[in-house]
């Protein structure tokens, strides 16, 4: 590490929440905990021939959107890099990234900038990977998220954005794990909370003894959770009682229920879901005579409040597991005579394929951070070339909900300028307030 005597200007924010800036030989710092506006003095940590990575040692010139950290582990802890921006800056910072993503790498200008969707900025995710670390020389476990920048585990006894129930129980998990035989081959404890339960799944490398297992009975019924075991891979995840209410989520705008696994995926904000969810749907004004697709349909969080407005909607997903998921819930709600789920991977889909799925009159997107480039490609092909499948009309209106501004960008590129379609609108999510994170939503109409 390097103190450096001269003062930086602070010119932007990149992806990362790094303040960036030139330094007198126009190389690149990107400076980390800085603001831009802001004047600082840098320790540089890293340097390579065109940039260099630093922190803030010295602050001459303060950000008006700077603000106190809510958390006493923000800096340390590596779960937020944003908590000193203020959470209205966050999300211009965000729905700057989307624009700036969208013209830079796919050459597309929306019509039309949506108003960002936003929630609260504390207590908000449902969802959570912790760590946990049994460190002998310290001869304390340690139970929450890795140090910045770092594979150790922080040593954290609250967390601001989990809710407060949970976080509540960081300290409690400590002296758990701490008590138990198998302290040393307990890796990770994984959080999901659904609307009635707080499901806690615990990795282990070894089976548990009695004794341990009774241990978990014991704090579960002390603190009002249900745990799950997991000794190998997501799929070996059981509940170790089968008794008590099962894990789910709703979306009352619909009238739907989501029972869950506590490893499928859904969505860490359990508020912004419902609002992007009736956002999208309404983007989306599937009318009750259309068909609709939902390509990587999850577990129907999108499929089946489309399915109560839309006379059929086909969901599609990689995972078999997942589509069996979706076929349970759409019996649960009432929607199996709507909806049909197919398991296909989408990475590698042709235009025949796509084609032999039949005609939709409007399609929802919602791709994991690789993007929809196939899905895409075999779209602009069509287009290209009607021969691949003769009749074959594409859909009129397409919503694409996106968790990386760059794949969003680089598939919006392939729409607009080769699959024949007009960006209308677009616009960021703040799915993960403090976080870099961008979610974002944009829509595609056929020209």
């Amino acid at each position: 590490m390097t103190a450096t005597d001269e003062w930086l200007k602070v010119e932007s924010l990149d992806l990362e929440a790094q303040g960036v800036a030139h330094n007198a030989e126009g190389k690149v710092v990107f400076i980390d905990g800085a603001l831009p506006g802001e004047e600082v003095r840098v320790s540089v940590q890293r340097r390579k021939n065109n940039w260099e990575q630093a922190t803030v040692v010295d602050l001459r010139r303060e950000s008006s959107q700077r603000v106190t950290p809510r958390c006493r582990h923000f800096g340390t802890c590596g779960g937020c890099k944003m908590q000193h921006l203020h959470v209205g800056a966050q999300v211009a910072t965000k729905q700057r990234a989307l624009e700036d993503g969208l013209w830079h790498l796919g050459k597309v200008k929306a019509e039309r900038v949506l108003r960002p969707i936003e929630g609260p900025a504390w207590g908000y995710r449902y969802r959570a990977r912790l760590s946990v670390r049994h460190v002998v020389k310290k001869g304390k476990v340690l139970v929450g998220f890795h140090e910045r920048k770092s594979s150790y585990v922080a040593d954290m006894d609250s967390c601001e954005v989990l809710p407060a129930h949970l976080s509540a129980l960081l300290v409690p998990l400590r002296e758990l794990i701490a008590s138990m035989e198998q302290r040393d081959r307990l890796p990770q404890i994984e959080v999901a909370v659904g609307d009635a339960v707080t499901a806690l799944v615990l990795r282990h490398l070894e089976p548990l003894s009695a004794g341990d297992l009774q241990r978990l009975r014991d704090f579960a019924a002390e603190h009002g959770i249900q745990w799950w075991l997991q000794p190998k891979g997501p799929e070996t995840v059981r509940r170790l009682d089968d008794v008590g209410p099962e894990l789910a989520y709703t979306l009352p705008e619909f009238g739907i229920t989501m029972p869950f696994k506590p490893t499928d995926f859904t969505q860490v904000n359990h508020q912004i879901n419902q609002v992007l969810v009736g956002q999208a749907l309404r983007l989306l004004d599937a009318q009750a005579e259309e068909r609709v697709i939902d390509w990587f349909c999850g577990l129907g969080n999108f499929t089946l409040p489309i399915a109560t407005r839309a006379r059929q909607v086909l969901g599609i997903e990689g995972s078999e597991a997942l589509v069996a998921r979706s076929r349970e819930n759409a019996v649960v709600n009432g929607l199996s005579g709507k909806t049909e789920f197919v398991a296909r991977n989408l990475f590698e889909i042709t235009p025949q394929e796509l084609a032999g799925y039949g005609r939709a009159d409007k399609w929802l997107v919602d791709p994991p951070r690789e993007g929809a480039f196939a899905l895409a490609k075999a779209l602009a092909e069509l287009a290209a070339d009607p021969s691949f499948a003769a009749g074959y009309r594409a859909p009129g209106r397409i919503v694409y909900v996106s968790c990386n501004p760059a794949t969003l960008a680089r598939d919006a590129g392939l729409l607009v300028h080769q699959a024949g379609y007009r960006c209308v609108a677009a616009g960021a999510v703040n799915m993960f307030p403090h976080t870099a994170h961008v979610e974002s939503m944009a829509v595609f109409e056929r020209s």
